[in-house]
């Protein structure tokens, strides 16, 4: 049987309500966004290296706490499959913590073990790249032909984005390729959002 097919898997349990689970259910929806807009901004020189460092660390707690919270609730079908993109986004998101301090030398062993920049790269390619399964499921899963065809989209908009970043020859050209895994990933979460 072809995937799209398929019944949906998707729990709608709800295990808790009031301002946290409101804020577990689109938080993501906030949250995606601004992490590429403070990223871009990073590169156009706007928002400080300190800042971004801070940045990783508040996501580094906050999805710790998203999954926790909703460990229960994402047990099951497309839902599973956020919760693993969450749970390898973690070590990514301190991989950036990580390079962050290798490059400005706080940790002086980190600095002569890890190439900042490496360590920068896999949490700025992981994000892009990660929830690119998580959204073809999610749009091979959804029975609603407008959601699902964002959540392709999505899928395409973060490959792209990312090769675009990686291909680029100067700032411009990065922030163009974050703008596009931006644009794609926050249709996709809104969509997701509507859904769930």
């Amino acid at each position: 049987m072809f995937p799209a097919a398929k019944a949906p898997c998707v729990s709608h349990a709800r295990h808790a309500s009031g301002p946290g689970l409101t804020l577990r259910e689109n938080g993501p929806a906030l949250l995606v966004p601004a992490a590429w807009g403070v990223a871009a901004g990073a590169v156009l020189g706007v928002v400080s290296a300190h800042a971004l460092f801070v940045a990783h660390v508040v996501m580094s707690a906050l999805l710790v706490a998203f999954v926790a919270a909703s460990w229960r609730d994402m047990a099951t079908g497309v839902l599973r499959a956020w919760k693993l993109v969450i749970l390898s986004g973690t070590p990514v998101t301190l991989a950036g913590v990580v390079g962050f301090l290798a490059r400005d030398g706080t940790v002086p062993a980190l600095a002569a073990a890890l190439p900042a920049d490496a360590s920068l790269a896999v949490a700025f390619y992981g994000w892009a790249l990660l929830p690119v399964p998580a959204f073809v499921y999610t749009g091979l899963r959804d029975p609603a032909v407008p959601r699902s065809t964002v959540h392709h989209a999505a899928a395409a908009c973060s490959v792209a984005g990312a090769a675009v970043a990686a291909l680029a020859t100067s700032a411009t050209g990065v922030v163009a390729g974050i703008a596009l895994v931006g644009v794609g990933q926050t249709a996709g979460i809104l969509a997701a959002t509507a859904l769930y």
